[in-house]
């Protein structure tokens, strides 16, 4: 049998907060090893600074930590900030070959460690990448668009904290299975008796495809949780945002060979905008593991054509995120909190709400309001919330890409085309330090729940929808229906009555997605907690994996057993 590692100087250093995870993943309760404000009393006199200088510093220059992976020769570079200057980082281009063969070395020494020696290091590597959370703001700021508190905030620690989470739910998975056991079996006379061990072996190698707005939220938990559970990674970052998953395999790859270990272990591919390294690496046969977030397109053919291949593969694709409008004890606490959901990031978010069920009328604290009043104060509370350029900028970030500027160029065209009717038009946002930046203030669309076609389809952006129903109970029926059918994220319910909520408790579970109720404070739909809340279901078309249950870690590690009389 193997030697299995089962010391290693981090362990000691990372034990306590391993546990604290731990129990926190158990209890379901609130936990958070990484401080999310990004202020100098938090991370120390000077870190936004050093972190803005780090940045800069990257900027116009081949990528350091990277040129001792198997290259090309050639390099990559296809970033341009959503907020105007082009970044100019070079990165290697893999030899996707000489690239799957050092990740393929690398794994016995890393399989043969504990896993709690894996998870100890991988701690390591998160606790470097926290130190390191200003530069990271600036590289997902510049990539994704999202304003710089949001960049810090989930690019940064609520990430993190999402990698320690996976991290952890590997280590209880893998914990559940014995090293060794002796095995009695009734017999005449003596027992048989049999000595049974158990080894965790990898799958092979895994391969991350990145996304564009949220390049390590919706990384880490795949990069993390194939790590923890022995397998190398190779990185795939969307083109227009390497830079933030760039710094994270460079910390990587400098804590795995100060920990002993291969830096092959984790490899980052980099291609110019418009390549089909994603599709490429996909059907490697080396790659045993794929973990996707983006377009359902890509997402669906992943779904076929590498599962046929024998791939195991995790999806996020897009959905029909849902509220559904009843009733209300605080009117002015619902309009905000939905105007914020709707506001920020400009809605581009895989959680951002999109269609709003509204019955023909609305009880509230300030009377009954039909649906058209309802949406127009809904319209009038962002238009209020968004109003001032300089303070919008903060939470609208700028648009990612063209598509998703398409959508409010024009938004009257867009209403007729899907025979609705504007209730906020968008508008432009001046960003006082980014004279070319394109941000746009959310739009709201009026449709009557008959138009199907106008609200089935995912609209990606700062475009929402208030659907006109006849009542609740078919804002409940339509819910189910969409989400069931093209799936959701999220989805939230406002009312006052129990049965309501019972009902709409029930209408999730069908629909197979996480439900909020009754928000009106600081906790919004868009937003999910480690360690206690899943991030998608894997229920409904939207996603196919939950950050971060058993089931998203399990199936990437195996049993082998070798048994013996004794």
């Amino acid at each position: 049998m193997a030697k299995t590692a089962t010391t290693h100087p981090l362990l000691d250093q990372h034990a306590e907060t391993i546990e604290a995870a731990t129990q926190a993943l158990r209890e379901r309760s609130y936990y958070s090893r990484y401080p999310e404000s990004p202020s100098p009393r938090v991370y120390g006199e000077g870190s936004p600074e050093r972190g803005q200088l780090a940045h800069q510093e990257t900027l116009n220059k081949e990528i350091d930590g990277l040129a001792d992976q198997p290259t090309t020769g050639r390099s990559v570079s296809s970033e341009k900030s959503p907020y105007g200057p082009t970044l100019g980082v070079r990165y290697p281009e893999l030899d996707v070959d000489a690239a799957m063969a050092a990740a393929q070395a690398a794994i016995p020494a890393w399989r043969d460690a504990s896993a709690e020696v894996r998870a100890a290091v991988l701690t390591e590597v998160v606790e470097r990448i926290n130190a390191r959370s200003h530069e990271m703001a600036h590289a997902v700021m510049h990539t994704s668009g999202q304003p710089f508190v949001m960049s810090f905030q989930a690019g940064g620690p609520h990430a993190q904290d999402r990698a320690l989470e996976a991290i952890v739910v590997a280590l209880e998975e893998q914990r559940r299975v014995p090293a060794s056991v002796t095995w009695e079996k009734p017999a005449k006379g003596d027992p048989i008796r049999m000595q049974k061990d158990y080894r965790l072996v990898p799958r092979g190698v895994a391969l991350v495809i990145g996304c564009n707005t949220f390049p390590t939220w919706n990384a880490y938990p795949g990069i993390f949780a194939s790590l923890a559970t022995g397998n190398p990674v190779v990185i795939k970052p969307h083109p227009r945002a390497v830079l933030p998953l760039a710094l994270t395999v460079q910390i990587a790859r400098e804590v795995l060979a100060e920990a002993g270990f291969d830096p092959a272990l984790v490899q980052l591919a980099a291609e110019d905008d418009g390549g089909t390294l994603a599709k490429d690496l996909a059907l490697h046969p080396a790659v045993k593991i794929i973990d996707y977030t983006g377009g359902p397109g890509f997402g669906r053919w992943l779904e076929t054509e590498a599962v046929a291949a024998g791939k195991l593969v995790y999806t996020e694709k897009a959905g029909l995120n849902t509220v559904v409008v009843d009733s209300t004890d605080d009117l002015r606490g619902m309009l905000g909190n939905l105007t914020f959901s709707f506001s920020l990031y400009s809605g581009q978010m895989c959680t951002a709400p999109q269609n709003v069920y509204v019955p023909a009328t609305v009880t509230t604290d300030e009377g009954e309001l039909s649906a058209e009043e309802f949406a127009g104060k809904l319209g009038q509370a962002i238009s209020a919330f968004t109003g001032d350029d300089a303070k919008a900028v903060e939470i609208l970030g700028a648009t990612v890409n063209d598509d998703v500027r398409s959508r409010v160029t024009d938004v009257p065209a867009l209403a007729q085309s899907l025979g609705g009717d504007v209730v906020l038009d968008s508008r432009p946002v001046s960003h006082p330090s980014y004279p070319d930046a394109v941000v746009r203030t959310p739009a709201l669309i009026g449709v009557d729940a008959g138009n199907e076609t106008a609200y089935t389809t995912e609209c990606f952006g700062p475009v929402a929808f208030v659907v006109r129903t006849a009542d609740t109970a078919e804002s409940l029926r339509r819910f189910v229906q969409t989400v069931a059918e093209h799936g959701g994220m999220t989805a939230a319910v406002y009312s006052t009555d129990e049965q309501v909520l019972d009902d709409a408790r029930d209408a999730a579970a069908d629909a197979g997605v996480a439900l909020s109720e009754n928000l009106t404070g600081q906790i919004f739909v868009n937003q999910t907690a480690a360690f206690s809340d899943l991030h998608g279901t894997g229920a409904n078309p939207a996603a196919n994996a939950a950050y971060a249950d058993a089931a998203f870690v399990a199936n990437r590690f195996r049993v082998i057993t070798s048994r013996r009389h004794v």
